[in-house]
Protein backbone atom coordinates (compact mmCIF):
# COMPACT_ATOMS: atom_id res chain seq x y z
CA UNK A 1 0.00 0.00 0.00
CA UNK A 2 1.08 3.65 -0.31
CA UNK A 3 1.38 6.60 1.53
CA UNK A 4 -1.37 8.64 0.89
CA UNK A 5 -1.45 10.26 4.38
CA UNK A 6 -0.09 14.03 2.38
CA UNK A 7 -2.62 13.88 -0.60
CA UNK A 8 -5.91 13.14 -1.23
CA UNK A 9 -6.75 9.90 -2.85
CA UNK A 10 -7.13 9.53 -6.51
CA UNK A 11 -10.70 8.65 -8.33
CA UNK A 12 -10.00 9.88 -11.47
CA UNK A 13 -9.12 7.33 -14.20
CA UNK A 14 -9.13 6.39 -17.40
CA UNK A 15 -11.47 4.16 -19.16
CA UNK A 16 -11.49 2.77 -22.86
CA UNK A 17 -9.54 5.99 -23.26
CA UNK A 18 -11.80 8.57 -21.80
CA UNK A 19 -10.17 10.44 -18.78
CA UNK A 20 -13.32 9.94 -15.87
CA UNK A 21 -13.14 12.18 -12.54
CA UNK A 22 -14.77 9.48 -10.85
CA UNK A 23 -15.45 5.64 -11.40
CA UNK A 24 -19.17 6.45 -11.10
CA UNK A 25 -21.65 6.17 -14.42
CA UNK A 26 -25.23 7.46 -14.47
CA UNK A 27 -26.54 4.76 -15.99
CA UNK A 28 -29.27 4.79 -18.75
CA UNK A 29 -32.60 5.62 -18.66
CA UNK A 30 -32.07 7.44 -14.84
CA UNK A 31 -30.94 11.01 -16.24
CA UNK A 32 -33.27 11.03 -19.48
CA UNK A 33 -30.49 12.68 -21.93
CA UNK A 34 -28.49 14.30 -19.25
CA UNK A 35 -30.22 17.04 -18.25
CA UNK A 36 -33.18 15.69 -15.65
CA UNK A 37 -30.66 15.99 -12.84
CA UNK A 38 -29.08 19.79 -13.71
CA UNK A 39 -32.20 21.32 -11.87
CA UNK A 40 -31.67 19.55 -8.54
CA UNK A 41 -29.94 22.48 -6.15
CA UNK A 42 -26.39 20.80 -5.36
CA UNK A 43 -26.30 18.63 -8.27
CA UNK A 44 -23.43 18.60 -10.65
CA UNK A 45 -22.31 16.43 -13.16
CA UNK A 46 -18.65 16.29 -12.44
CA UNK A 47 -19.55 13.93 -9.40
CA UNK A 48 -19.48 11.26 -12.14
CA UNK A 49 -17.29 10.22 -14.45
CA UNK A 50 -19.58 9.68 -17.18
CA UNK A 51 -23.34 10.00 -17.87
CA UNK A 52 -25.13 6.91 -20.25
CA UNK A 53 -28.08 8.78 -22.38
CA UNK A 54 -31.40 7.59 -22.93
CA UNK A 55 -31.75 4.27 -25.03
CA UNK A 56 -32.03 5.84 -28.44
CA UNK A 57 -33.56 3.83 -31.69
CA UNK A 58 -33.40 4.47 -35.15
CA UNK A 59 -36.89 5.86 -34.76
CA UNK A 60 -38.86 7.59 -32.55
CA UNK A 61 -40.67 5.39 -29.93
CA UNK A 62 -43.83 6.15 -27.96
CA UNK A 63 -42.60 3.18 -25.26
CA UNK A 64 -45.04 0.76 -23.66
CA UNK A 65 -48.69 1.49 -22.41
CA UNK A 66 -48.83 2.20 -18.40
CA UNK A 67 -48.03 1.18 -15.31
CA UNK A 68 -44.67 1.16 -16.35
CA UNK A 69 -42.94 1.97 -12.68
CA UNK A 70 -43.61 -0.10 -10.35
CA UNK A 71 -41.77 0.01 -6.74
CA UNK A 72 -41.07 -3.75 -5.19
CA UNK A 73 -39.46 -4.68 -1.64
CA UNK A 74 -35.54 -3.18 -2.47
CA UNK A 75 -36.07 -2.39 -5.82
CA UNK A 76 -37.94 -1.48 -8.93
CA UNK A 77 -39.47 -2.61 -12.41
CA UNK A 78 -39.74 -0.63 -15.06
CA UNK A 79 -40.89 -0.97 -18.36
CA UNK A 80 -41.21 2.03 -19.91
CA UNK A 81 -40.22 0.38 -23.57
CA UNK A 82 -37.65 3.02 -25.17
CA UNK A 83 -39.30 5.68 -25.14
CA UNK A 84 -37.11 8.39 -26.87
CA UNK A 85 -37.44 10.95 -29.93
CA UNK A 86 -34.83 8.95 -32.32
CA UNK A 87 -31.16 8.96 -33.33
CA UNK A 88 -31.82 12.18 -35.48
CA UNK A 89 -33.27 14.20 -33.13
CA UNK A 90 -30.52 13.07 -29.94
CA UNK A 91 -27.72 14.02 -32.50
CA UNK A 92 -29.08 17.05 -34.01
CA UNK A 93 -30.85 18.78 -31.14
CA UNK A 94 -30.26 17.05 -27.66
CA UNK A 95 -25.83 16.50 -28.03
CA UNK A 96 -25.18 20.09 -29.20
CA UNK A 97 -26.44 21.36 -25.38
CA UNK A 98 -24.90 19.30 -23.63
CA UNK A 99 -21.80 20.96 -21.59
CA UNK A 100 -19.27 18.11 -21.98
CA UNK A 101 -16.19 19.89 -20.06
CA UNK A 102 -18.27 18.23 -17.40
CA UNK A 103 -18.29 14.54 -17.82
CA UNK A 104 -18.01 12.43 -20.31
CA UNK A 105 -21.30 11.48 -22.34
CA UNK A 106 -22.40 7.99 -23.79
CA UNK A 107 -24.83 7.08 -26.16
CA UNK A 108 -27.00 4.07 -25.54
CA UNK A 109 -27.87 2.47 -28.88
CA UNK A 110 -31.34 0.21 -28.97
CA UNK A 111 -32.73 -1.29 -31.77
CA UNK A 112 -34.75 -4.10 -33.15
CA UNK A 113 -32.29 -5.36 -36.11
CA UNK A 114 -28.85 -5.20 -36.26
CA UNK A 115 -29.27 -2.98 -39.37
CA UNK A 116 -31.25 -0.75 -36.91
CA UNK A 117 -28.51 -1.09 -34.60
CA UNK A 118 -25.60 -0.19 -36.80
CA UNK A 119 -27.66 3.00 -38.17
CA UNK A 120 -27.85 4.36 -35.08
CA UNK A 121 -24.34 3.56 -34.00
CA UNK A 122 -23.45 5.08 -37.65
CA UNK A 123 -25.17 7.87 -36.48
CA UNK A 124 -23.82 8.41 -33.09
CA UNK A 125 -20.26 7.91 -34.67
CA UNK A 126 -20.55 11.41 -36.71
CA UNK A 127 -21.23 13.02 -33.53
CA UNK A 128 -19.53 14.45 -30.59
CA UNK A 129 -20.22 11.53 -28.59
CA UNK A 130 -17.82 10.23 -26.36
CA UNK A 131 -18.42 6.38 -26.68
CA UNK A 132 -21.31 3.98 -27.64
CA UNK A 133 -22.99 1.56 -25.32
CA UNK A 134 -24.93 -1.17 -26.65
CA UNK A 135 -28.31 -2.44 -24.86
CA UNK A 136 -27.86 -6.08 -26.42
CA UNK A 137 -30.49 -6.88 -23.00
CA UNK A 138 -33.04 -4.74 -22.69
CA UNK A 139 -35.74 -6.89 -20.95
CA UNK A 140 -38.73 -5.01 -21.88
CA UNK A 141 -39.76 -4.72 -25.11
CA UNK A 142 -41.28 -7.15 -27.40
CA UNK A 143 -38.52 -7.34 -30.00
CA UNK A 144 -34.57 -6.95 -30.75
CA UNK A 145 -33.09 -6.49 -26.71
CA UNK A 146 -33.86 -9.47 -25.39
CA UNK A 147 -33.38 -12.03 -28.16
CA UNK A 148 -29.61 -10.79 -28.74
CA UNK A 149 -28.56 -10.37 -25.57
CA UNK A 150 -29.41 -14.11 -24.16
CA UNK A 151 -27.47 -15.84 -27.00
CA UNK A 152 -23.83 -15.36 -27.16
CA UNK A 153 -23.64 -15.74 -30.84
CA UNK A 154 -26.38 -13.01 -31.50
CA UNK A 155 -24.83 -10.81 -29.30
CA UNK A 156 -21.60 -11.24 -30.71
CA UNK A 157 -22.83 -10.42 -34.10
CA UNK A 158 -24.14 -7.29 -33.18
CA UNK A 159 -20.87 -6.15 -31.68
CA UNK A 160 -19.13 -7.18 -34.68
CA UNK A 161 -21.72 -4.97 -37.49
CA UNK A 162 -21.26 -1.87 -35.20
CA UNK A 163 -17.75 -2.11 -34.45
CA UNK A 164 -17.32 -1.73 -38.60
CA UNK A 165 -18.94 1.34 -38.18
CA UNK A 166 -17.80 3.84 -35.30
CA UNK A 167 -14.12 3.96 -33.80
CA UNK A 168 -15.53 5.55 -30.44
CA UNK A 169 -15.18 3.50 -27.55
CA UNK A 170 -18.22 0.79 -27.68
CA UNK A 171 -19.12 -0.33 -24.62
CA UNK A 172 -22.07 -4.04 -24.29
CA UNK A 173 -24.41 -4.09 -21.81
CA UNK A 174 -24.93 -7.95 -20.67
CA UNK A 175 -28.22 -9.67 -20.04
CA UNK A 176 -28.17 -11.89 -16.14
CA UNK A 177 -30.69 -13.85 -18.38
CA UNK A 178 -29.22 -16.13 -19.77
CA UNK A 179 -27.06 -19.28 -19.32
CA UNK A 180 -23.64 -18.58 -19.47
CA UNK A 181 -22.78 -15.08 -18.77
CA UNK A 182 -18.88 -15.38 -19.14
CA UNK A 183 -19.13 -16.93 -22.83
CA UNK A 184 -21.40 -14.10 -24.03
CA UNK A 185 -18.46 -11.95 -22.62
CA UNK A 186 -15.66 -13.36 -24.19
CA UNK A 187 -17.34 -13.88 -27.62
CA UNK A 188 -18.13 -9.78 -27.57
CA UNK A 189 -14.73 -9.67 -26.04
CA UNK A 190 -13.59 -11.52 -29.72
CA UNK A 191 -16.61 -9.66 -32.03
CA UNK A 192 -14.40 -6.29 -31.01
CA UNK A 193 -16.38 -4.21 -27.80
CA UNK A 194 -13.98 -2.32 -25.74
CA UNK A 195 -15.96 -2.89 -22.97
CA UNK A 196 -18.53 -4.47 -20.88
CA UNK A 197 -21.74 -3.17 -18.76
CA UNK A 198 -22.79 -5.86 -15.99
CA UNK A 199 -25.09 -6.41 -15.93
CA UNK A 200 -28.62 -4.89 -16.92
CA UNK A 201 -31.71 -5.10 -15.06
CA UNK A 202 -33.42 -9.01 -13.95
CA UNK A 203 -36.75 -10.09 -15.73
CA UNK A 204 -39.73 -9.91 -13.02
CA UNK A 205 -43.23 -9.31 -12.70
CA UNK A 206 -45.87 -8.01 -10.23
CA UNK A 207 -49.90 -8.85 -10.12
CA UNK A 208 -52.22 -6.43 -8.50
CA UNK A 209 -54.36 -9.13 -6.17
CA UNK A 210 -57.58 -6.79 -6.67
CA UNK A 211 -57.65 -6.54 -10.59
CA UNK A 212 -55.68 -10.18 -10.70
CA UNK A 213 -54.09 -8.38 -13.74
CA UNK A 214 -50.32 -7.91 -14.37
CA UNK A 215 -49.30 -4.19 -12.81
CA UNK A 216 -46.68 -3.75 -15.71
CA UNK A 217 -48.46 -2.89 -18.67
CA UNK A 218 -45.81 -4.32 -20.61
CA UNK A 219 -46.49 -7.56 -18.20
CA UNK A 220 -42.95 -8.00 -17.40
CA UNK A 221 -40.66 -5.48 -16.76
CA UNK A 222 -36.65 -4.86 -15.51
CA UNK A 223 -35.82 -5.40 -12.19
CA UNK A 224 -33.32 -2.94 -10.62
CA UNK A 225 -32.39 -1.43 -7.54
CA UNK A 226 -30.66 -3.15 -4.10
CA UNK A 227 -32.90 -6.41 -4.40
CA UNK A 228 -30.62 -7.56 -7.38
CA UNK A 229 -26.99 -6.51 -6.03
CA UNK A 230 -25.91 -10.44 -5.26
CA UNK A 231 -26.47 -11.39 -8.47
CA UNK A 232 -25.18 -8.74 -10.04
CA UNK A 233 -22.09 -9.00 -8.12
CA UNK A 234 -21.43 -12.41 -8.94
CA UNK A 235 -22.01 -11.63 -12.63
CA UNK A 236 -19.18 -8.95 -12.64
CA UNK A 237 -16.83 -11.63 -10.36
CA UNK A 238 -17.48 -13.93 -13.13
CA UNK A 239 -16.88 -11.88 -16.25
CA UNK A 240 -13.90 -10.38 -14.75
CA UNK A 241 -12.23 -13.72 -15.29
CA UNK A 242 -12.46 -13.52 -19.04
CA UNK A 243 -12.36 -10.22 -19.15
CA UNK A 244 -9.09 -9.51 -17.39
CA UNK A 245 -7.66 -11.50 -19.47
CA UNK A 246 -8.35 -8.98 -22.64
CA UNK A 247 -7.20 -6.06 -20.75
CA UNK A 248 -11.28 -5.20 -21.26
CA UNK A 249 -12.59 -2.88 -18.19
CA UNK A 250 -16.45 -3.34 -16.93
CA UNK A 251 -18.71 -1.00 -15.38
CA UNK A 252 -20.56 -2.87 -12.41
CA UNK A 253 -23.92 -2.10 -11.78
CA UNK A 254 -26.84 -3.45 -10.43
CA UNK A 255 -28.16 -2.00 -6.55
CA UNK A 256 -25.27 0.27 -5.50
CA UNK A 257 -26.31 2.92 -3.46
CA UNK A 258 -23.53 3.28 -1.10
CA UNK A 259 -19.45 3.34 -1.15
CA UNK A 260 -19.47 0.19 0.70
CA UNK A 261 -21.50 -1.17 -2.85
CA UNK A 262 -19.24 0.67 -4.98
CA UNK A 263 -16.05 -1.48 -3.10
CA UNK A 264 -17.26 -4.48 -3.20
CA UNK A 265 -17.98 -4.30 -7.44
CA UNK A 266 -14.28 -2.33 -7.71
CA UNK A 267 -13.21 -5.74 -5.76
CA UNK A 268 -15.23 -8.12 -7.79
CA UNK A 269 -13.41 -6.58 -10.72
CA UNK A 270 -15.29 -3.75 -11.71
CA UNK A 271 -13.12 -1.03 -13.29
CA UNK A 272 -16.38 1.48 -13.08
CA UNK A 273 -19.12 1.60 -10.94
CA UNK A 274 -22.94 2.06 -12.10
CA UNK A 275 -25.46 4.13 -10.45
CA UNK A 276 -29.07 4.05 -11.36
CA UNK A 277 -32.24 3.48 -9.11
CA UNK A 278 -30.59 5.10 -6.10
CA UNK A 279 -30.89 8.31 -8.03
CA UNK A 280 -34.39 8.28 -8.12
CA UNK A 281 -34.85 8.52 -4.15
CA UNK A 282 -31.53 10.19 -3.91
CA UNK A 283 -30.14 12.29 -6.22
CA UNK A 284 -27.37 13.80 -4.51
CA UNK A 285 -26.03 10.28 -3.68
CA UNK A 286 -22.83 10.09 -6.61
CA UNK A 287 -21.56 13.01 -4.03
CA UNK A 288 -22.08 10.52 -1.05
CA UNK A 289 -20.19 7.70 -2.76
CA UNK A 290 -17.54 9.41 -3.96
CA UNK A 291 -16.86 10.38 0.07
CA UNK A 292 -17.00 7.04 1.55
CA UNK A 293 -14.64 6.05 -1.88
CA UNK A 294 -12.03 8.58 -0.72
CA UNK A 295 -12.28 7.95 3.08
CA UNK A 296 -12.10 4.27 2.32
CA UNK A 297 -9.13 5.06 0.39
CA UNK A 298 -6.85 6.96 2.61
CA UNK A 299 -8.00 4.81 5.84
CA UNK A 300 -6.42 1.57 3.87
CA UNK A 301 -3.32 3.75 2.52
CA UNK A 302 -4.16 3.44 -1.00
CA UNK A 303 -3.30 5.95 -3.58
CA UNK A 304 -5.42 5.46 -6.31
CA UNK A 305 -9.49 3.71 -6.34
CA UNK A 306 -7.69 2.01 -9.75
CA UNK A 307 -6.48 -0.57 -7.45
CA UNK A 308 -8.81 -1.80 -5.81
CA UNK A 309 -10.10 -3.16 -8.79
CA UNK A 310 -10.05 -7.16 -9.12
CA UNK A 311 -8.06 -7.10 -5.66
CA UNK A 312 -10.16 -9.04 -3.31
CA UNK A 313 -8.18 -11.71 -1.29
CA UNK A 314 -8.43 -15.29 -2.37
Amino acid sequence: MNDVSSAAPELALKFCGLQFATPLVLLSGCVGFGEEYTRIEGFSNRDAGAVVLKGTTLKPRLGNPPHRVWETPAGMLNAIGLQNPGVEHVVHKILPTLDRTETRFLANVSGSTIEEYVEVTRQFDDSPIDGIEINISCPNVKEGGVQFGNYPEMSARVVAACRKVTRKPLITKLSPNQTDIRENARQCIEAGTDALAVINTVMGMAIDPKTRRPVIGNVQGGLSGPAIKPIALLKVHQVYEVAKVHGVPIIGQGGITTAADAIEFLLAGATAIGVGTALFYDPLVCRRINRGLTDYLRANGIARVTELVGAQLP
